[in-house]
């Protein structure tokens, strides 16, 4: 039996991880779970798992008024409330589908803790890898990924030897604007970006995925979490989003794993530790594995992957300012302030204009974050009134 902690329980991973804890009550006990301001859920998850104990809300009126009104539970708000909440429970398993920088800490609390974590959370491996790898390697918990992307190349490379890998293959979609040009792209609203082709998702990791930061992102995410070069892992256009990754071996063969867009498996996958049953697809060419689009990956098109890799290669604390620069920019442009094509402007001027810290603690990477959001604000209000 396992003892669940959820943060993030009323996005779409945490729907859906719900979904697969309530399928199994005799594996699973959720003993507490966080959610942001869709208050209006606590009452059907605390209805469908008695066995909860500690909540976290974001906002402290709610965490007031929920505290009354089940005094019985143990409240928590805020990002204090988020390690406290890890602090105090008796889970030894907690699945992180929170969005954003606000995950990083929790992950990083979750290994201190010795306990098992289901990582959701991108920016965890984006701004903090090198801290959670270092603790992973003290012997501090265990990770399973929850992205599609990383369960399919960890299950991928526990099937193969390794030293036969030539390249990792992680696919991508191109998101809601795979068919317009750059051109076509000064044009486009937050409405139209909202409306992926293939999987739902929040909001903003729908806008990563139309400008392919996401992508950017979970190359640097992979070479955390397989260690495995980051010049041979590269990116693959497929229009399907049915084939999650590809290794390409070195006797030019291709291995894949494939199936419809639901982050159920991956999720069960990850909940499991592995322990569930797949199916991989060899192929001696990518056209054999099915009736399925794919294309050679276009950097001028889609610039940001560029901007996370030049991120990585700077070091130090240079991951954490490219988040902070993200993250505001897909916000600004989801508020209506900043044009789509200037999410990557903005990202590429914090890169150029913030000081980058070597070997930060964890201390300066919170640092960071609250100086790159303050920065990247200052200049999104002086772009409008300019």
């Amino acid at each position: 039996m396992r003892k669940v902690l959820l943060l993030g329980a009323s996005g779409s991973i945490g729907s859906q991880t719900l979904d697969i804890l309530l399928s199994d009550k005799a594996h699973f006990d959720l003993v507490g779970f966080s959610l942001g301001k869709r208050i209006e859920r606590v009452p059907d998850i605390l209805s469908s798992f008695p066995s909860v104990k500690d909540v976290c809300v974001q906002r402290e009126e709610d965490y007031l008024s929920l505290k009354a009104k089940y005094p019985h539970l143990n409240w928590y708000f805020g990002d204090e409330g988020l390690k406290g909440i890890i602090d105090a429970s008796d889970a030894d398993m907690v699945v992180n589908a929170l969005v954003g920088f606000s995950g990083m800490v929790p992950s990083v609390e979750s290994l201190r803790h010795n306990k098992v974590l289901c990582l959701a959370n991108k920016e965890s491996l984006v701004v903090g890898g090198a801290l959670i790898r270092s603790l992973l390697k003290e012997g501090k918990g265990k990770l399973y990924p929850i992205d599609s992307e990383h369960v399919a190349i960890a299950k991928l490379l526990s099937r193969v030897n390794r030293d036969e890998v030539d390249k990792i293959l992680i696919t991508a979609s191109g998101g809601s604007f795979r068919d317009k040009s750059r051109e076509e792209l000064k044009e486009v609203t937050p409405a139209m970006a909202l409306a992926h082709p293939t999987w739902s998702m929040g909001a903003k990791i729908t806008i990563d995925s139309a400008t392919m930061m996401n992508k950017g992102f979970e190359v640097l995410e992979a070479k955390w979490l397989f260690d495995f070069p980051l010049e041979r892992t590269e990116i693959l256009m497929h229009r399907e989003s049915h084939v999650h990754s590809v290794l390409l071996m070195k006797d030019g063969t291709y291995l894949a794993d494939v199936s419809v867009p639901d982050m159920h498996g991956p999720i069960a996958y990850a909940l499991y530790e592995t322990s569930v049953d797949f199916n991989l697809y060899p192929a001696k060419k990518l056209e054999d594995l099915g009736p399925y689009h794919f294309g050679k990956f276009d950097s001028e098109r889609y610039p940001a992957p560029g901007l996370a890799m030049k991120a990585f290669n700077m070091g130090g604390n240079a991951t954490a300012v490219l988040n902070a620069a993200n993250e505001e920019a897909v916000y600004s442009f989801l508020d209506g302030k900043i044009p789509f094509l200037a999410i990557e402007d903005v990202v590429r001027k914090a890169l150029d204009d913030i000081i980058i810290t070597p070997s930060p603690n964890l201390d300066d990477l919170i640092m960071t974050d609250k100086q790159t959001r303050e920065y990247v604000r200052r200049y999104v209000e002086e772009r409008r009134s300019a």
